[in-house]
């Protein structure tokens, strides 16, 4: 039996122009709270992966810690919430990418500390490896350290249960490969990549389920307040693009490919 908690933040939509802007309490996204939020794609492969594990040790649960603004939460969670059973635990505070990632843990660990009943011996701490948003890759180790797990493993691809409790673990290193690590026991922190399960079809069962939680987690919110921590931006913009264009008829295939391997040369 194990208690399974993931970590995940709301993101906007990929498919959205997104604009960078310096406001009042410092660098924010145009429009930002008008923009449509989906749960971190990253996230998303932690928590299939917990359900799936409790799928198959009877007796465990999952938790998901979020944080965001309250608005977005619920408009996440309804969609969400048809995927897999969860209990959510919510944080009102800002979603974008310019949070630091150090007040960003401190706000985790303390709302996973608080969960009734926590059992240390018991804890799979599920995140994403990376982030759409806060992709400082740091998150995650954080809340880790300030709730004293100290077996940490990033890139994972594969998580397996030996029959003695122990974990088996598959991480990225370099040139495709990956490193085969064995921990005897919980606790332990798993900032997944990928994994290998396929997005859960929706199940309103299910949905209906998760949404009376879902209500009253987001009903009793408490805020966190995060910020930028002792980060200054001096200024926030869109990567310049550069485009150089040449049109030239009737040039041979030979001469094109002798050109363009000039300019990546060159370049």
């Amino acid at each position: 039996m194990y208690q399974i908690i993931v970590c995940g933040s709301l993101v906007p939509d990929p498919l959205q122009t997104l604009e960078p802007i310096t406001g009042p309490a410092g660098p924010a996204l145009r429009n930002e709270m008008m923009l449509p939020a989906s749960l971190d794609p990253w996230a998303r492969h932690a928590l299939y992966e917990a359900a799936n594990l409790a799928t198959i040790h009877p007796g465990s649960k999952v938790w998901l810690v979020s944080l965001g603004p309250k608005a977005k939460l619920q408009q996440v969670m309804m969609t969400i919430a048809q995927k897999v059973p969860f209990e959510l635990i919510a944080l009102d505070g800002p979603t974008g990418g310019f949070t630091d990632a150090a007040e960003t843990a401190a706000a985790l660990a303390d709302a996973i500390s608080a969960i009734p009943g926590l059992d240390l011996s018991k804890v799979l701490l599920f995140g994403g490896w990376e982030s759409a948003s806060r992709g400082a890759g740091a998150t995650m180790q954080i809340v880790g350290e300030r709730l004293s797990i100290t077996e940490q493993f990033q890139g994972v691809d594969s998580l397996t249960i030996g029959d003695d409790g122990s974990l088996r673990i598959m991480e990225r290193v370099e040139g495709g490969q990956h490193q085969v690590s064995v921990c005897n026991a919980p606790p332990a922190v798993i900032g997944w990549a990928t994994g290998n399960l396929p997005e859960p079809s929706n199940n309103p069962r299910v949905g209906m389920s998760n949404m009376r939680g879902i209500m009253a987690a987001l009903q009793t919110i408490k805020p966190a307040p995060v910020g930028t921590g002792d980060i200054t931006f001096t200024s926030v913009a869109l990567p310049t693009q550069t485009r150089t264009t040449r049109i030239i008829k009737d040039i041979p295939p030979a001469q094109i490919a002798a050109d363009i391997v000039a300019w990546i040369k060159g370049g």
